[in-house]
């Protein structure tokens, strides 16, 4: 037979091969595609071409290779459509589906929106701002005199080589830039993560999370203040919470206070948290000191208020009993797969 009519007929089984399942598609390989196909042959016929038809021979080959190709291709994708039709027509969508896997909150992100959702129901709205700020922002829009130990190295995290940029020590930085950017009055909490150069142990952590409150307008009162934390109290802990306000220092408040929750004595736990006193200390408050508000560009003559600061971690380990801070910290899915699934 002719090479160029060898060529032709090889063209026709191609074509009036009938290719309708996996098997015959794979016969169909073997036969035109494979590594031992029909056409491969062909090409080492080559040298028994004249000169003059070589090319000729060559495009014919080539043709013929690619058509084979291209059957097998088009006739693969068409399987699989039909393949995967039949697999989506034989699904049960009445079928119950099993149990999914899903996440667990985190103790902190639990406390922290249940937290924004009391507050938000008094109008207070969310403020964020940077993690790393500036020591004009950080301490002294804050009232915090530069000879402060806040300001010193070992109980702050200044960046390297730097003096003035740090990681903030609490979330009264939001406070400021918004005070500075903002017309009162203002009614905001600033969640977020916050950084101490401490010892880390079962009590303590070189970083936290607090939620800290401002309210600024004109007539505000220290009541007012009072009123506010009280009903904070009762929805977090309970309806029949009590609390009490101690005296204290911050450079940021005055008159400033510290806020206790009463827990009593009647389990080891609240014996544990409370040392023996049966009250727990959950937050710190006070009316925004006037040199405060002028930092900020707020007319003291003119405007009050008050601010307070909760951490975040001293709830979640009385909410849920958790003995050690380093759990918190440390990701370990046995811990987090204890609370609230995520839905």
């Amino acid at each position: 037979m002719d090479i160029f009519e060898k060529i032709k007929d090889i063209l026709s089984s191609v074509e009036a091969f009938k290719i309708e399942d996996k098997d015959s598609l794979e016969t169909y390989r073997l036969q035109f595609i494979g590594s031992k196909n029909i056409i491969k042959d062909l090409f080492g016929e080559i040298k028994n071409v004249a000169n003059e038809r070589k090319k000729e021979f060559g495009q014919e080959v080539n043709d013929l290779k690619l058509k084979a190709e291209q059957k097998f291709e088009e006739a693969k994708a068409s399987l699989e459509d039909q393949d995967s039709a039949t697999s989506y027509a034989v699904i049960d969508l009445t079928a119950p589906i099993e149990d999914p896997m899903v996440g667990s909150r985190h103790p902190i992100s639990i406390v922290m929106n249940k937290l924004i959702d009391i507050f938000a129901r008094l109008g207070f709205t969310v403020a964020e701002e940077r993690e790393i700020e500036d020591d004009w922002h950080n301490f002294t829009a804050m009232n915090t005199p530069e000879d402060h130990p806040a300001r010193d190295m070992q109980d702050t995290f200044y960046l390297k080589d730097s003096t003035v940029n740090l990681l903030r020590t609490h979330t009264s930085s939001v406070q400021s830039r918004v005070m500075m950017n903002t017309k009162p009055p203002i009614r905001i909490i600033a969640p977020g993560r916050v950084y101490r150069n401490e010892t880390v142990s079962a009590r303590s952590h070189c970083q936290f999370h607090q939620v800290e409150g401002l309210y600024i307008d004109k007539d505000v009162s220290f009541a007012d203040m009072k009123q506010t934390l009280l009903f904070f109290a009762k929805e977090m802990f309970g309806p029949n919470t009590d609390i009490r306000l101690r005296p204290s220092f911050f450079p940021f408040t005055e008159p400033s206070a510290e806020m206790d929750v009463w827990l009593g004595t009647d389990t080891d736990t609240t014996r544990r948290l409370t040392k023996g006193t049966g009250w727990l200390e959950v937050l710190g408050c006070g009316m925004v000191d006037p040199k405060v508000l002028e930092n900020c560009g707020i007319d003291p003559e003119v405007y009050t208020g008050y601010a307070f600061g909760i951490g975040i971690e001293r709830s979640a380990m009385q909410m849920y009993d958790i003995n050690d801070i380093r759990l918190i910290f440390e990701n370990d899915i046995r811990f987090i797969k204890q609370f609230a699934p995520i839905v």
